[in-house]
């Protein structure tokens, strides 16, 4: 079988500079600031050889490179090279992110548009820019409303409890936050997201433990 009709496993840029390019991974890929990198990403806060993403008998890897401000994997620290999985996402320094799509998912995205490929919900966490649906919300959050998004943005999918979003959003200002005060906020941040998608619902209380984001990709047809 050829290279052209091999199918590869995907890394797709979203919410960074480098949003909308794709790369096969047939081959390391190393992603920093350096001209020499296959993937280069130009903000300062990246490392020179940041990360790299190879091939290998048991699927795609990526691994830190010692980087100075990390790589994050679904909002876990990566600290040891870790196998990738269809969906996955991946954070440059929180800055430049990433999806991952097994080869299993390659050959029909290769067909459709790249705006097909995203997810409904978007957030460029260096300008502090929301989008739901490719609609930009405006006017802009308020500083504790990111905040709230943010936090659970970089943990997509994952419960995140309580005590960690007050923190998240209040910062050493947390200590007597009550629990009404994150429920207002959690309400009016629905409430905003709703404005431009009413039906979904994308912050899920989850009794007893927390919160999550809920953020699956979206296809238009």
């Amino acid at each position: 079988m050829t290279e052209n009709n091999q199918e590869y496993p995907l890394l797709i840029a979203q919410a960074g500079p480098l949003e909308g390019q794709r790369w096969k991974i047939n081959a390391p890929l190393t992603l920093g600031r350096e001209k020499d990198c296959q993937i280069i990403i130009p903000l300062r806060q990246v490392s020179r050889h940041h990360s790299r993403v190879s091939p290998s008998p048991d699927g795609a890897i990526i691994e830190d490179l010692g980087s100075k401000n990390g790589t994050y994997l679904n909002g876990g620290l990566v600290q040891e090279p870790a196998i990738l999985t269809d969906g996955d996402e991946i954070q440059i320094s929180l800055a430049q992110h990433f999806i991952f799509l097994s080869s299993d998912a390659t050959m029909p995205l290769e067909s459709l548009p790249l705006e097909m490929q995203k997810r409904r919900l978007r957030v460029d966490s260096g300008a502090r820019r929301v989008w739901v649906l490719d609609q930009e919300v405006e006017p802009a959050l308020s500083a504790s409303q990111f905040n709230l998004l943010q936090a659970l943005y970089t943990q997509t999918g994952a419960v995140i409890p309580r005590t960690e979003i007050v923190e998240a959003v209040w910062g050493k200002s947390a200590q007597g936050v009550t629990e009404q005060a994150l429920d207002a906020l959690v309400r009016r941040l629905r409430d905003r997201l709703g404005e431009l998608d009413p039906n979904w619902e994308y912050i899920v209380t989850v009794r007893g433990h927390g919160l999550r984001l809920d953020n699956p990709p979206v296809v238009r047809l």
